[in-house]
């Protein structure tokens, strides 16, 4: 009896080998444009039925984020246990005011670094006008009710500059007169905001910071937000001017939207030793929940230098000069607020 396959498309049948004498094997179909499907399964191409394939592609992106989170945790885990030996060792340095590179870059930057890439999403210009060696003074304008402005100015500079320089602030006497923030200021390599320690600092050719305008600026109300305070006497000013060394600009955007002051607690802080006690849209109204700074965008731009060797240095004791340097350095930063703040076009979006 005949063997019988059906026709492509239909029901149909046929008797193999009556028409053209052909063999045809039920299981091969050698010619796609002329051979039928078999049990209506596609033909491939190549004319083979195909087989089941597995897709490999989930499975290799799923392999590589299996390893990639394999080698975060072994390298987190060999860092921390690197960390903990060498403090327990006593293998890492402190210098004379009590900076702890070690600390610095293994625990507090870490603890910043969230803050300043996920919540204020900083973007940073003019990194290229800090010197890669030698001493340099960099002067902020400083606000937002807690002076968060400064430590993320230090990341920025250490992670961002090609040397990875550490910014050594210049700090108020409050910092230090706290248990706990006295002791982390100066492992992060912070000190008194004095004359004296910015010298030292500078003629040993470290990267100095300073925020001239202090509690007036980070506790001004929000409605002078960006109108910078007065700058002091000048100390910095003839602190550069004695060592000659340059002074860079450093304008901030961002930092004043972060706890919008709109009132103050007087009594409340002067009990409690306080420059001011802020009143926020959100603090003390929600308590804990209000102190979590608001999520702004932020801008730090630093500018061009302004040489100080120019200058005699016995320029330092002449109130002249040293207000005409101080009105040059505000005025520089000012203006490139103003110019930052033009270009931005949403507080919370940039």
């Amino acid at each position: 009896m005949a063997k019988v396959i059906p026709l492509r498309g239909n029901s149909a049948s046929r008797r193999v080998g009556a028409s053209d004498g052909r063999d045809r094997h039920p299981s091969t179909i050698l010619r796609p444009d002329i051979a039928p499907d078999i049990a209506g399964v596609p033909t491939t191409p190549s004319g083979l039925v195909p087989t089941e394939r597995r897709d490999t592609t989930a499975d290799s992106v799923a392999a590589s984020a299996v390893d990639a989170v394999r080698r975060t945790l072994i390298d987190g885990v060999a860092g921390t246990a690197d960390f903990v030996r060498k403090r327990l060792a006593g293998d890492y340095e402190v210098d004379e005011f009590g900076y702890d590179e070690h600390f610095a870059d293994n625990v507090w930057l870490p603890l910043l670094r969230p803050l300043f890439d996920k919540w204020f999403r900083v973007e940073v210009r003019g990194i290229e006008n800090i010197p890669d060696v030698g001493g340099a003074l960099v002067v902020s304008n400083h606000a937002g009710v807690v002076p968060l402005d400064g430590l993320m100015t230090s990341v920025a500079v250490h992670d961002h500059h090609p040397m990875h320089r550490p910014l050594r602030m210049l700090a108020a006497d409050l910092v230090f007169e706290l248990p706990l923030s006295g002791s982390l200021a100066r492992r992060a390599g912070h000190t008194l905001a004095c004359q004296p320690d910015a010298e030292r600092l500078l003629r040993d050719d470290e990267l100095v910071a300073v925020f001239p305008e202090g509690f007036k600026g980070i506790g001004k109300p929000f409605s002078e937000r960006y109108k910078l305070q007065r700058f002091g006497r000048g100390g910095f000013v003839s602190a550069a001017l004695r060592t000659q060394k340059p002074i860079i600009p450093c304008s901030i955007v961002g930092s004043e939207e972060i706890y919008p002051k709109i009132g103050d607690m007087t009594t409340l802080a002067r009990i409690l030793g306080l420059p001011y006690l802020p009143i926020t849209p959100l603090f003390p109204a929600f308590g804990l929940l209000g102190a979590v700074p608001l999520p702004s965008k932020w801008y730090i731009e630093f500018g061009e230098p302004i040489a100080t060797d120019t200058y005699d240095p016995s320029a330092a004791d002449d109130p002249m000069e040293l207000f005409e340097v101080t009105d040059h350095v505000r005025e520089t930063i000012q203006q490139t607020l103003y110019r930052l703040l033009a270009r931005r076009r949403n507080v919370f979006l940039g």
